[in-house]
């Protein structure tokens, strides 16, 4: 293992004070390689605590760019960094707040394309994303190359820590999740919100995770997933358990190598499939006292923050519950917050016999840039 160097004794000191930790534990973590997969809500916190803590070698995934919506709760970055490739803005951030750490940075979606290139020269992976495509493809590739895998999920509230190691003793991923939820059943942050310190709470988590993988101390959350309610500050530990039928991990796997997670999550381009108008048009309708239904399928608080004067609320989730409120003998226009839930309302109409039943692109976020500057962004 690496020696450690005279300015890493005096940086590191207060670890080195640490009877359990010691030397021996900051050599380790000196060692260590450790991908984080998102540079987001739970990747922030992930990647600033471990690079504060001496990991020697941190691989950093995100394609996107910074926007103002992320300053809530990405504490990576701040004003000066909107408009910047996150992975940018991020290596200067990392670096100011440790010099000695080698960063490798992939601007890129991690896909079953990449992703085995990507992972294979870490030592421990953290999920630090918010999609069910990247979960189920990061928990395979750990399985496969025998990392753990550090979970983390949060929403709203609620937090979720869990560590997946077959090759430990521990189930994977899919063991506690066989089948991702239905499309639309479970909303993105972006969707459904999230408190801005609750990943903060929920990435430092998985930061610690790591760190007791990595030198050996305490006991990581292996066949354990923890719940965290913050409004209530209650803990609760559940015990997973491996799988023996499981897929990619179990006794007889069918999975051996990556395959079409967005497929799998039920995700896919929905927009050439069903009718779709723009903004502008949407506009010239509205100028021109078109009488269309004009269908809001966003979540109440969404409404709160930005709408479209007119527009009837029926959230996505209920919307099959509440066709009796829509009419067959006018034109349906319908949109969400950017276009994916209104395209799966339009989608899921025409099946029910709603025939005049269209998608606005781009949602009310288009609206807001292209036609009312003035309406609130979220």
């Amino acid at each position: 293992m690496p020696d450690l160097t005279p300015d890493e004794l005096r940086r590191y000191a207060r670890h080195l004070a640490i009877p359990e930790f010691g030397i021996e534990g900051q050599r380790k973590l000196k060692a260590a390689r450790v991908l984080c997969i998102g540079a987001g809500g739970l990747g922030s916190p992930i990647t600033m605590y471990l690079a504060a803590a001496g990991v020697g070698g941190l691989g950093l995934v995100d394609p996107d760019v910074v926007e103002i919506t992320n300053l809530q709760r990405q504490v990576l970055f701040g004003q000066k960094d909107l408009g910047r490739p996150k992975l940018e803005a991020a290596r200067d951030r990392l670096l100011d707040i440790n010099p000695h750490l080698e960063l490798q940075t992939y601007t890129e979606l991690f896909t079953s394309a990449n992703a085995m290139r990507i992972a294979v020269d870490y030592d421990v992976i953290i999920d630090g994303t918010d999609n069910f495509p990247t979960r189920y493809l990061s928990n395979d590739i750990a399985v496969w190359l025998r990392k753990p895998n550090v979970y983390g999920s949060i929403l709203r509230f609620d937090g979720q820590v869990g560590v997946f190691a077959p090759h430990l003793g521990a189930p994977c991923y899919r063991c506690m999740c066989p089948q991702p939820p239905p499309p639309g059943l479970v909303p993105s942050c972006a969707e459904g919100g999230v408190l801005g310190v609750l990943p903060g709470i929920i990435g430092s988590m998985q930061a610690l995770e790591a760190i007791k993988l990595i030198t050996g101390i305490g006991q990581p959350l292996l066949g354990k997933l923890l719940h965290v309610d913050t409004l209530s500050m209650r803990f609760r530990t559940l015990t997973l358990r491996r799988d023996p039928d499981c897929p990619v991990c179990g006794d007889h796997p069918t999975i051996t190598e990556p395959i079409d997670y967005q497929g799998f999550c039920g995700i896919t381009p929905a927009a050439p499939a069903v009718p779709t108008m723009t903004v502008h048009e949407l506009k010239e309708l509205r100028d021109a006292g078109d009488t269309h239904f004009l269908l809001d399928v966003r979540e109440p608080h969404e409404q709160t923050i930005a709408r479209i004067d007119g527009a009837v609320l029926i959230p996505l989730g209920e919307l099959e519950n509440r066709t009796g409120e829509l009419p067959h003998d006018r034109r349906i226009l319908v949109h969400c917050k950017s276009g994916g839930r209104s395209a799966r309302a339009v989608s899921r109409l025409r099946e029910l016999g709603f025939n005049d039943v269209w998608n606005i692109s781009g949602g009310i976020i288009a609206w807001a840039r292209e036609i009312d500057p003035a309406m609130a962004e979220y």
